[in-house]
């Protein structure tokens, strides 16, 4: 971390900040020649071959470090650059930056060291190319809505040894202005052609060819917030780490690589959704109840994908189980495997879509607005304030619920929910050790009605398969389902009993 500290305390150090997007080769060149692009260009665009090698260790230090050191030629020009730190909210990468010319194709330490940039601690010795990036850069200064941006369009490859990654993306750096101005801009090219906001730099990619390394799911997390903290700050700080979480792991959905990244995008979206309404109460806002709204509508999707991985994977396999030779089980299996893939392609058409993309830029020009906080509560009071709400919500669910009443059941489980991840948003204010007891309490709660939820949509789902030549089997599916049900009741006393007993973690 020392070095970390060191790269962002430096007088001479630069802050890069740029939004990157995706985009198909066929759309690039469409983008290029575009009358709109035109009309916002100031100058002429120049295109530049670019070449940059990338250095690090044979054990990947710098990147460690969250570092990345290059050389780029630029014409008869060399550029050597060191980035690190800075992070990426919303897709917008803010990255501090030490830049400077050097006399040849050589790592210049001294000039590194006069720019400001500082090397990790025995590094300096051991580096040595590890892969480059190849690419035709056409640059265009443009002007909008008051910022001056520079738009750049990339096209080539990275290359590692045998290995290559194809480059096809848009850059808008932040020249003047605000960073506002990024998203609206990104918004304006959008209606011209499909584009994906980029979660992952050039350098990234260049780390997974030369480690032969594949992306993993991202499971989510909160960034540490302060006591001193504005509410505004710390709920948009929120706001960035779910969009960090659902922008990590969407590429994984769409490729099908891993069922558990569509998961990793559900609980992003839902904890979002969550964040989303409570800065509502804080604050009303038109554009972010907006946001919520649609945000909630990819939740339902999402939900119904849910509902059928859960049947698929781990409601009927221990029924097929117990009658293995039951053919009327395996047709169900079947059909509801077909069922499965079809909400899973429904999503994959809602996650790839223009919309979500636009949704994404929305919520990131809405986070980079100025939001003057005028309000006298404290974070502290905030958070203990709306804690304890959610808490009567949970109690007063319970004090309704009747025997084996679904629907209480269902709301009971849903307060839980919001009570647990509003405790996970807010847990750096917390006591440690306070915070780990009451969560484990309150998960153990969540798990029990969890199951009875999952009992409750099998026999809904089962229901959507049933025709006169499936009722028996349907029937046996409801029986078996039902004796479960009966294991859980005396496990969700004893959970409760748990729960009520508990001292909260906030006090």
């Amino acid at each position: 971390m020392s070095c970390l500290i060191d790269l962002c305390c430096s007088d001479a150090v630069s802050i890069e900040t740029e939004l990157k997007l995706h985009i198909s080769a066929e759309h690039l060149s469409k983008l290029k020649r575009h009358p709109f692009v035109r009309s916002l260009t100031s100058g002429r665009a120049r295109t530049l071959k670019l070449t940059s090698i990338y250095y690090d260790t044979p054990d990947l230090a710098l990147s460690r470090h969250a570092m990345a050191l290059r050389l780029r030629n630029v014409g008869k020009q060399w550029i050597q650059t060191l980035k690190g730190g800075g992070k990426v909210s919303a897709g917008l990468h803010q990255r501090n930056e030490f830049e400077a010319s050097v006399p040849s194709e050589q790592l210049d330490f001294e000039v590194l060291k006069d720019s400001g940039g500082k090397l990790p601690h025995g590094v300096r010795h051991h580096l040595r190319p590890i892969f480059i990036t190849d690419f035709s850069r056409n640059i265009r200064l443009v002007e909008y809505e008051g910022a001056q941006i520079e738009l750049c369009m990339d096209s080539g490859e990275i290359r590692a040894g045998h290995q290559s990654y194809p480059i096809s993306e848009v850059e808008l750096e932040l020249k003047s202005g605000e960073p506002r101005q990024l998203f609206k801009l990104a918004m304006a090219l959008l209606d011209i052609v499909p584009m994906r906001v980029e979660h992952t730099s050039k350098a990234e990619y260049g780390y997974r060819l030369c480690s032969a390394s594949k992306p993993s799911v991202k499971k989510g997390g909160f960034s540490p917030l302060h006591r001193d903290q504005s509410v505004s700050d710390a709920l948009r700080s929120l706001i960035a780490d779910c969009l960090s979480h659902v922008q990590s792991n969407v590429p994984g959905v769409l490729l099908r690589s891993d069922a558990e990244y569509l998961h990793q995008v559900r609980v992003g979206l839902r904890r979002l959704r969550v964040v989303l309404a409570v800065a509502l109460r804080y604050r009303p806002d038109v554009e972010l109840a907006s946001l919520r709204e649609q945000v909630s509508e990819l939740c339902v999707g999402l939900g119904r994908s849910r509902e059928w991985d859960v049947f698929v994977t781990q409601t009927l396999p221990p029924i097929c189980a117990r009658f293995p030779e039951h053919e009327g089980l395996q047709e169900i299996a079947r059909a509801s495997e077909r069922a499965r893939k079809q909400q899973h392609t429904t999503i994959d058409m809602h996650l790839a879509s223009p919309d979500f993309q636009r949704m994404l830029l929305r919520l990131g020009a809405w986070m980079h607005s100025e939001v003057i906080d005028i309000s006298p509560i404290s974070l502290k009071s905030f958070v203990s304030r709306s804690l304890k709400k959610r808490l009567e919500d949970v109690v007063n669910c319970r004090e309704r619920l009747r025997a084996k009443d679904k629907v209480q059941l269902h709301r009971l489980r849903i307060a839980c929910k919001k009570l647990r991840y509003f405790i996970e948003m807010f847990d750096s204010l917390f006591d440690p050790e306070k915070s780990k007891t009451y969560l484990g309490v309150l998960a153990d709660l969540q798990d029990v009605l969890g199951r009875f939820n999952d009992h409750a949509v099998a026999q809904r789902l089962a229901d959507t398969l049933e025709s006169k030549a499936r009722h028996e089997v349907i029937a046996l599916i409801h029986e078996t389902l039902e004796q479960d049900v009966e294991a859980l009741d005396a496990g969700f006393s004893k959970a409760w009993k748990r729960f009520a007993k508990s001292k909260v973690c906030w006090e």
